[in-house]
């Protein structure tokens, strides 16, 4: 794992969870180690935002997002129709990629090589290039299709990180565990959150350490 990860790129596609998307923004936004994130919206995620959100359309999507402060210069929105923006290419030096969520068409076309758009491009840039790739999938049940790709895509290189949120730190609401989840993906890819909740064994059962 890399020590300094200033490069992030993030993409969310038309899978239910936009919350996630949403916390996985803000908590990138206030870690100081990131410098640039680069943000990518399907299609389908964009609909997704509307309907669980009420966050409709492109424009100051970021912004929305994060609750209507603004990004500044740190996180940029890329179109998923630009195959030429600068994380398509694998001179750009982005540390990682996490796709939240990761719906099984996306997921598809990752470890099977369709770069069709930007988010298969940046994801098949991050696998060539040895690069660390997330893929948060979110479906349920899965078929031997979904379960096939996930294989072949955790052997070209990425990590299959399914949204699964927890319990044991009794969240009081869905945000609360989209926060907490979005703790353990960063920490995953080496920035570990003051906020993350930290089981501790005793015989008093879990403790929050903060």
């Amino acid at each position: 794992m890399r020590t300094e990860l200033k490069y992030l790129t993030i993409a969310a596609t038309g899978a239910s969870g936009a919350v996630f998307t949403r916390e996985l923004l803000r908590a990138v936004q206030q870690d100081a180690r990131v410098e640039t994130v680069n943000f990518i919206a399907s299609d389908g995620a964009l609909r997704v935002f509307a309907e669980e959100l009420e966050i409709a359309g492109r424009t100051d999507l970021v912004g929305r997002l994060l609750g209507g402060k603004s990004a500044g210069a740190k996180i940029s929105q890329q179109s998923n129709d630009d195959i030429g923006a600068c994380i398509a290419s694998g001179s750009y030096p982005t540390d990682a990629m996490i796709v939240l969520p990761c719906s099984m068409g996306t997921l598809a076309r990752i470890a099977n090589g369709m770069a069709i758009h930007l988010i298969e491009r940046a994801a098949d840039v991050c696998l060539k290039e040895q690069r660390t790739l997330v893929l948060c999938v979110r479906e349920t049940p899965l078929n031997k299709i979904h379960l096939r790709n996930m294989q072949l895509a955790a052997d070209a290189g990425a990590t299959i990180f399914p949204v699964i949120p927890t319990f044991y730190n009794k969240p009081i609401d869905s945000d609360e565990m989209a926060r907490q989840f979005v703790c353990r993906v960063l920490a995953h890819i080496g920035l570990k959150q003051e906020a993350a909740y930290t089981w501790k064994a005793s015989g008093k059962g879990p403790a929050k350490k903060r």
